[in-house]
């Protein structure tokens, strides 16, 4: 089906004054929504300046591929360099703030009657932000367990301490069997945990709009959640700067930075705190246009 016929609408440069940029139907959807999902992907995260799995590797690392460094085969074959790896990347992860996107989706969540957040990210920016109940597909970097007995492992209290080039670091011990501690990631190759994504599609199944942010659309299952949506009559919101492969499933795209248009969207939709009414009420809630 043409994208015109599916009702797809493009937005970009979205800079300028909100009210002139975000269409009004999809603002009238937004306010009328009871059910809730927001998806997020890479690009969320990267706002805040923590590397993508696309970006150049430096330090220790810049011989690798990260696709090298996340599987099981990889840390059967050299723990220390894995694990190093992984130690790292939470030092990096810590030290950074969640951003204004992040900010937005946690405040989003407290107008809503019914709100899930589902990450394709294993850093816990959503959390710091104050969203609660995030599922995390692909696990999370503050969480470890034995890979031999699956004991969770605790991580001390603080931030890492890892030189800024990286290096190789012995693997805990599991105090139940011994076993070397592994990152509670999803590395390739694995399965998602079955309970989260079960919960995310029927999330995606029953909300009445999507947001899809910072997302490609590529990695697959969670690739199926924006289409999910749709196919149950939800409208779905891609925030991107660039065309993805989630093109076709949705209703309207805005295309630039998420830490910019959210804050806009929910300022037009008079869901922040203190927002003000754009030009009174839209013509759209005049006519009671319906979702």
């Amino acid at each position: 089906m043409p994208l015109a016929a599916a009702g797809m609408a493009s937005f970009s440069g979205m800079n300028g004054n909100a009210s002139e940029s975000i269409p009004p139907d999809l603002i009238l959807a937004l306010r009328r929504a009871q059910r809730i999902v927001v998806f997020t992907g890479a690009g969320v995260s990267a706002e805040s300046g923590i590397p993508t799995f696309r970006d150049a590797l430096t330090g220790l690392w810049e011989r690798f591929d990260a696709q090298d460094l996340a599987t099981p085969e990889a840390f059967v074959h050299d723990p220390e360099l894995v694990w190093g790896w992984y130690e790292w990347r939470r030092m990096l992860v810590q030290r950074t703030q969640p951003n204004s996107a992040h900010r937005a989706i946690a405040e989003l969540a407290r107008r809503v009657p019914q709100f899930t957040v589902v990450t394709q990210n294993v850093d816990d920016l959503h959390e710091r932000a104050g969203s609660t109940g995030v599922l995390h597909l692909h696990g999370s970097l503050q969480t470890a367990r034995c890979i031999a007995c699956g004991t969770a492992h605790v991580f001390a209290v603080g931030i890492p301490d890892e030189p800024e080039g990286g290096r190789r670091l012995r693997p805990p011990l599991c105090a139940r069997c011994g076993g070397l501690i592994r990152p509670g990631v999803v590395w390739f190759g694995e399965s998602l945990p079955e309970d989260v994504l079960a919960g995310a599609f029927a999330a995606a199944r029953a909300c009445d709009l999507l947001l899809a942010i910072g997302t490609s659309g590529l990695v697959q299952p969670a690739a199926r959640i924006p289409a999910l949506a749709r196919q149950a009559g939800a409208r779905v919101v891609q925030v991107n700067p660039a065309p993805t492969a989630l093109d076709d499933d949705c209703t309207w795209s805005l295309r630039g930075a998420a830490g910019v248009i959210l804050p806009q969207l929910l300022a037009s939709a008079s869901m922040l705190p203190n927002a003000p009414v754009r030009g009174g009420q839209c013509a759209a809630d005049q006519g009671r246009a319906g979702p």
